[in-house]
């Protein structure tokens, strides 16, 4: 028996906010790139490239968001909301292997010092400051509930954190000389970085293998299931998650006296979207456990 709940409340549209934050980080490559071949900067040029990654990943990022929108049909049931975990996990992977380019290129720096104008660096490094923090921004409200955005700030966050290290490495080197303090910083706001994105590569991979999502208690979910009336037993319990925003949950109750009224799956599925954040729950309702066809007592799901 199948059900699921239409009353939910409805996320923000993120569109507006993919759609400025392309936008911004686009003009800001062709600003940085063209100021790198201007002033003959490998750093900024390098940068460059490294936000033209950026872009790349907030137009996944917004493709997912697209697709996800789209109406499920017989060759994919329950629709498209899945890309959204897959961009949060590739935009995770992205910004984990930025960060071992950027320290890999910091460490060759120690044997290899590159002297670059240390005021037109911090310029253009200051600018990238504002067009990042404000992109992170337009995400902001959004990040705590949904994974892709989560993905997006934090990415935003990161490439600010990475212009302030610019900045200040710039301020030092101007004022002592000392060119060895770019590839010291860089590696410094490399592992912030790193530290900062385990996080979500951990919970998109989570995602990504059908694991319970962590807005989700399991326990939770399935003692409250067994006190419902008429519900003897709960078992062949699975929650999972459709997008990083929406969840399911399949599972076996065991009524003796069947269903007990017409509105009792109703009931659940209310209930399980207001308390428990779970949208699309299908149920089966069996007379005992070895009634159940899919189910025996020495697979029962503990």
């Amino acid at each position: 028996m199948h059900t699921h709940d239409h009353t939910h409340q409805q996320k923000k549209d993120l569109n507006a906010a993919f759609k400025w934050a392309v936008a911004l980080n686009a003009g800001y490559v062709l600003v940085e790139a063209g100021s790198g071949l201007i002033s003959g900067s490998l750093a900024l040029l390098a940068d460059a490239a490294h936000n033209l990654t950026d872009v790349a990943g907030l137009f996944m990022a917004w493709g997912a968001v697209v697709a996800a929108k789209r109406p499920a049909n017989g060759r994919f049931t329950y629709g498209y909301g899945r890309a959204t975990i897959l961009a949060a996990l590739v935009n995770a992977i992205v910004i984990m292997l930025g960060v071992g380019a950027v320290v890999w290129e910091a460490v060759h720096r120690f044997s290899q010092p590159v002297d670059v104008s240390a005021e037109f660096v911090m310029g253009i490094a200051a600018l990238g400051i504002f067009v990042n923090a404000g992109t992170a921004l337009l995400f902001r409200t959004e990040r705590h509930d949904d994974l892709n955005a989560e993905g997006a700030f934090l990415h935003m966050m990161t490439d600010a954190a990475v212009s302030l290290g610019v900045v200040l490495s710039g301020v030092v080197v101007f004022f002592t000389g000392w060119s060895l303090v770019d590839p010291i910083v860089a590696i410094a706001v490399s592992l912030m970085v790193a530290v900062a994105t385990y996080s979500l590569l951990k919970s998109s991979l989570h995602l990504t293998l059908d694991g319970v999502p962590a807005s989700v208690d399991r326990e939770a979910v399935k003692a409250w299931l067994g006190k419902q009336t008429g519900v003897e037993a709960v078992h062949d319990l699975h929650i999972w998650a459709l997008s990083t925003t929406k969840n399911a949950l399949t599972a076996h109750l065991i009524m003796p006296e069947g269903n007990p009224n017409e509105g009792f799956l109703a009931y659940l599925t209310e209930e399980l979207g207001e308390h428990f954040n779970i949208h699309h729950a299908t149920f089966q309702i069996e007379p005992s456990l070895s009634g159940c066809c899919l189910c025996s007592p020495n697979k029962q799901q503990k």
